[in-house]
């Protein structure tokens, strides 16, 4: 047997071997994930009945209309091996971050562990079909990367909501303190008063100092957990108050200020940039459409564009200049305030 057979050969029942694995190895990912998926939901649910009969659940659980069973919890630990597995990773760390700035009541080692499994289970039944490789890895990829930038841009959201909302909190503390109440008892004003996210995030710094963790420190836990420059800036103010003194009611007011016109100051500035970046959605989009188009109209000369070696190197030239001019241009627009 010549060496070229044997490699061919030895191909062959690579690929029969891989037909035959990954769909096992998909099936079982699958049920891994279905099965914590449930358990965690009868966690839940035990939790709540365990809650309920400690006197702590219930639609109304307290008097100053602050209901801290709806405040997001995070699963304490993965379960799980792979769970456990996926926790160690740096990756998975920014990943929770994400989902808790989101507001995402999601584990992030478990997430990655059900995105894996649905990613192989796709790339095992596309390869079954004997689809072409980059299908079949397309695909996949494209169903584990969706989610997280789908998490991304709803964190996004919540964040400049927040900023946005940052000059009526600082404005409802200072004249919660000018009527003489408390730290504590302002931020419990704040959560009652505004909605989701800032009534939600001061709700938990005063529920943490309410269960008996200094509010200094739950104060750093919401300027870690936000990673707002703005939450810092407030944090910051409130720590060097408390110890040196002085009247946190009028810096609270001065910082809400210079947020404010920070805030309009980025209205402008988008205002003024809003000509570049529709340039740049047309320059993008444009030559996509005339793509299609011109495959409508005479598919055989552009069908070179994918099957002469040539134009298949001019279309990949073609689509990363058109990603670089794009970061170019939301590079140049996006401004920093």
């Amino acid at each position: 047997m010549t060496p070229a057979l044997a490699v061919l050969e030895t191909g062959q029942l690579l690929q029969t071997a891989m037909l035959v694995a990954l769909p096992l190895v998909g099936s079982i990912l699958l049920a891994y994930g279905v099965f914590h998926v449930a358990v965690d939901l009868r966690a839940a649910d035990r939790r709540r009945v365990i809650s309920r009969l400690k006197g702590r659940g219930g639609e109304h659980s307290g008097e100053d209309g602050v209901d801290f069973e709806s405040f997001r919890k995070q699963t304490a630990e993965a379960t799980g091996a792979l769970a456990r597995a996926f926790a160690r990773l740096t990756v998975t760390a920014r990943l929770q971050r994400m989902l808790e700035q989101a507001n995402v009541n999601w584990n992030g080692a478990q997430t990655l562990v059900n995105l894996c499994a649905l990613a192989s289970v796709l790339l095992a039944i596309l390869l079954v079909l004997r689809l072409s490789p980059l299908v079949a890895i397309g695909v996949p990829l494209t169903v584990f990367v969706l989610p997280i930038l789908y998490l991304n841009r709803q964190r996004n959201k919540r964040l400049k909501k927040l900023t946005q909302q940052l000059p009526d909190v600082f404005e409802l503390l200072g004249q919660a303190l000018r009527a003489g109440n408390s730290l504590a008892t302002a931020m419990q004003l704040v959560a009652k008063e505004l909605p989701d996210p800032a009534g939600t995030e001061f709700g938990r710094v005063f529920h943490e100092q309410n269960l008996g963790l200094k509010i200094e420190d739950a104060l750093r836990n919401m300027a870690e957990r936000v990673g707002a420059l703005d939450v810092r800036f407030f944090v910051t103010a409130v720590l060097i108050q408390r110890q040196v003194g002085g009247d946190l009611a009028e810096v609270l007011d001065k910082i809400g200020s210079v947020i404010r016109e920070r805030l309009q100051l980025f209205g402008m500035v988008q205002g003024l940039t809003a000509e570049g970046r529709l340039s740049g959605y047309v320059l993008l989009g444009l030559p996509v459409l005339v793509f299609f188009i011109l495959m409508y109209v005479n598919p055989e000369y552009m069908s070179l564009l994918y099957t002469d070696s040539t134009g298949k190197m001019a279309l990949t030239t073609a689509i990363v200049m058109q990603l670089m001019g794009w970061a170019m241009i939301k590079k140049i627009v996006n401004i920093k305030v």
